[in-house]
């Protein structure tokens, strides 16, 4: 890490005028966290790293006043938004300044499902705001009632409403991004189709998002609905026909094989059940209720997802999904950790019994349903039972032999963490373009190197 004592804040803020910052050190520090903690790696890795200047922009403008005057003292930049990531994305490797994005936080505009919204504004407030129009949003990740819509794009892939449309990167999953360069002379660029991927996922190395254009979908009534099966692979096989019935509405398919049931807050589960969680249109539970018998399942909770989001005593199901399954894991044990798997559609419960048998509780399973290329099939987060980072990169190696894509969360480098161990083409070549001195999140991206 970069020693900046001899620097000189006091006038680098005083260049940056009426913009407001943040110098407090405690503050500081803890606006230059994420959750990287999920990981006992990353903990090790990251845990000293700090900014030395937080700036809280209010607007466009603010933005490029700060990217500009970064890029001139060659002042490393890191972009961040409520900070809810897992990967060290918002963690300033280098020092330098942390830019908190969450005064742009306005909703722009919605017209014809389609919406435009600065990137700080919170992705429950966006639902709020766009629910008076009769949409919603497309897909959120369970950290919905605190993250970002810039947070998301820049440093998620997909969450609940991923079963009907895919991940993020689905083309028509995100329509416009404007960005801002880090130069002396900053450029503002608008993206559209498929060069969305150059800052999708990017973790802010290539450029700094100040608006977004979204697809919205129709509102509907989701009702939170959870089933406990006696056998691990029959909930599965119910969870992947959901997942595979087209006609039943749904924003969510879950399956926590046990002992995961038992670390939910707010939840009793009976034990020695396996659960599949979902969240389904009100009209279409009749369909639901079939395909529960068919397999044998039992409901033991159904109830409106609004209720669950307006009592502060309730907690909607997808707060006990995606990443939040192992952060209630971790309330009950702090040694455990995660895993990110993507199974081929192909070989999906071939592949899940097979790791099922394999591990036991060791690599306990936790599965999302989702759309990938058109096809149903489903990314696992398994809860981990960590012992040594050895014997985490051998079960990450065995899982690979068996033919499935590990995105590794315990590595914070883009390249690292990609199932396939490479970024997309675009983006080293648009951070070239939009970063020259490697200033944005420096240590991000490995394979960039300033020209």
């Amino acid at each position: 890490m970069i020693d900046w004592q001899g620097f000189d804040w006091q006038g680098f803020q005083a260049e940056l005028g009426d913009i407001p910052c943040i110098t407090e050190r405690a503050l500081v520090r803890q606006k230059s966290r994420d959750f990287f903690w999920y990981s006992p790696i990353l903990k090790a890795a990251l845990n000293d790293k700090s900014a030395d200047l937080v700036v809280c922009p209010r607007n466009e403008a603010d933005v490029v006043a700060v990217s500009a005057l970064c890029a001139r003292h060659r002042v490393p930049l890191t972009v961040r938004g409520a900070g809810t990531g897992n990967y060290g994305q918002a963690v300033p490797l280098e020092g330098g300044v942390v830019l908190d994005m969450t005064g742009l936080n306005r909703v722009l505009s919605v017209d014809a499902g389609l919406l435009r919204v600065e990137p700080g504004c919170r992705l429950i407030d966006i639902e709020s705001a766009v629910a008076e129009a009769g949409w919603e949003l497309r897909m959120y990740p369970s950290t919905k009632r605190t993250a970002t819509i810039g947070g998301f794009v820049a440093g998620g892939s997909g969450g609940i409403g991923s079963i009907t449309y895919g991940g993020l990167r689905e083309r028509g999953n995100i329509v416009a991004a404007r960005v801002v360069s880090c130069e002396a002379e900053p450029r503002i660029v608008e993206l559209t189709g498929d060069a969305i991927n150059r800052v999708n996922h990017a973790y802010g190395t290539t450029g700094i998002i100040t608006a977004l254009s979204i697809p919205l979908a129709p509102r509907l009534p989701w009702v939170d609905v959870i089933a406990a099966f006696d056998d691990f692979m029959t909930a599965v096989r119910c969870a992947r026909m959901l997942g595979l019935s087209d006609g039943i509405a749904k924003k969510l398919v879950t399956v926590l094989a046990h002992p995961l049931p038992q670390n939910l807050k707010g939840l009793t589960t009976p034990e020695g059940k396996h659960l599949v969680i979902a969240m389904i249109a009100s009209h279409a539970l009749t369909g639901w209720t079939d395909l529960l018998g068919d397999f044998g399942g039992t409901e033991i909770l159904r109830r409106p997802t609004a209720e669950a989001e307006t009592d502060a005593q309730l907690t909607p199901v997808y707060e006990y999904t995606w990443n939040h399954t192992t952060l209630h894991a971790l309330r009950k044990d702090k040694s455990v950790t995660y895993l990110q798997s993507l199974f081929p559609a192909d070989r999906t419960l071939e592949l899940i019994e097979e790791t099922y048998r394999s591990y036991g509780d060791e690599l306990m399973i936790h599965l999302e349903f989702l759309r990938a290329g058109g096809q149903v099939t489903c990314s696992a987060l398994q809860v981990v039972r960590f012992s040594t980072p050895e014997r985490l990169n051998q079960i990450i190696a065995e899982l690979e032999a068996r033919g499935i894509l590990i995105a590794n969360p315990h590595v914070f480098t883009l390249e690292d963490g990609a199932g396939h161990k490479r970024i997309g083409g675009d983006q080293p070549a648009f951070k070239r373009e939009m970063d020259p001195a490697g200033l944005l999140n420096p240590g991000k991206m490995r394979s960039f190197t300033v020209a």
